[in-house]
C-alpha cells in the first residue's frame, strides 16, 4: 500500500494524550478531523506504518493542530511518538479537479517550452502566497522559477510525464 505524508508530531500537549502536529498538507481541515484514520510512521522507517490511529478529537491553534487519538489517554501513551510522521493511505487521498495536482504528481515531470525544447525537470514546489512556484532543475544553468499561473503553465500531462510552458519575458534570465 502507498502512503502520503500529511503531518509530523512535533510534541505532546498536556497530560491527557494530546499531540501537537505540524501539517504537511494543503488540506489540513480535511485530514485532521475527528473520525479520520491516520497511519503512524517512525522517523527513519518510511516503508511500514507503526500503527493505524483514529482521531478522537482535533482542534487548530495558529499553524498547528492538536490531535487526540482513540485509546491514547495519557501523555505516557503518546510521548514516544514525538517526531513521528502521520500519513494517509492512497485510498484516502481523494480526487482533485482537472486543474489541481498533488505535489508529488508534479515533481519529476519534464518541462518543455512551446518550441518543444526540453528545459529541465521540476525538482520542487514553493508555496509563496498568491501562487505556487515550480522550480525547474536545468543542467549547466541556474534553476528556472516558474509561477503556477495560466499565462506560464500551458499544459500539464501526467500520463506523458510532461509540462508545457510559455516563458514570459524576464523569467529565463
Amino acid at each position: 500500500m502507498q502512503y502520503y505524508n500529511v503531518g509530523k508530531i512535533v510534541n505532546t500537549h498536556g497530560i491527557q494524550g494530546e499531540v501537537k502536529v505540524m501539517p504537511i498538507t494543503d488540506f489540513p481541515k480535511k485530514r485532521f478531523q475527528a473520525g479520520k484514520q491516520l497511519y503512524l510512521f517512525a522517523p527513519k522507517n518510511e516503508n511500514k506504518p507503526v500503527k493505524a490511529l483514529k482521531i478522537a478529537k482535533a482542534r487548530q491553534q495558529k499553524s498547528l493542530y492538536f490531535l487526540k487519538f482513540d485509546g491514547f489517554n495519557s501523555i505516557n501513551d503518546v510521548e514516544k511518538f514525538k517526531q513521528f510522521d502521520l500519513k494517509i493511505s492512497a485510498e484516502d487521498r481523494g480526487q482533485l479537479s482537472s486543474d489541481e495536482f498533488y505535489y508529488d504528481d508534479i515533481i519529476g515531470l519534464d518541462v518543455y517550452d512551446l518550441d518543444e525544447q526540453l528545459l529541465g525537470q521540476i525538482s520542487e514546489i514553493l508555496s509563496l502566497g498568491a501562487n505556487d512556484v515550480w522550480v525547474v532543475k536545468r543542467s549547466g544553468k541556474k534553476d528556472l522559477l516558474l509561477p503556477y499561473i495560466q499565462q506560464v503553465i500551458k499544459k500539464v500531462d501526467l500520463n506523458a510525464h510532461r509540462v508545457t510552458v510559455e516563458l514570459l519575458e524576464g523569467l529565463d534570465e
